[in-house]
């Protein structure tokens, strides 16, 4: 559905923490959450990465060629 011309626009929320943004303006438990937040990233690249390894091994070991 188009937005009407004399709509007000909504603010756009900021998703998830940015690098080097000011912390000041955070509570203790909002700092817990991004830190919470941060830990799961971090898992899922290190996830992400570890299952590449294994295909980029497998691959290397189908096309090794014997001399």
């Amino acid at each position: 559905m188009a937005r009407e011309d004399d709509e007000p626009l909504k603010p756009v929320r900021k998703l998830g923490h940015q690098v080097g943004e000011p912390l000041d303006a955070l509570s203790i438990a909002e700092i817990d959450d991004r830190v919470r937040e941060l830990h799961n990233e971090i898992q899922r690249l290190e996830e992400d990465k570890r299952q590449k390894l294994v295909s980029k091994s497998a691959a290397s070991a189908a096309f090794k060629t014997g001399s």
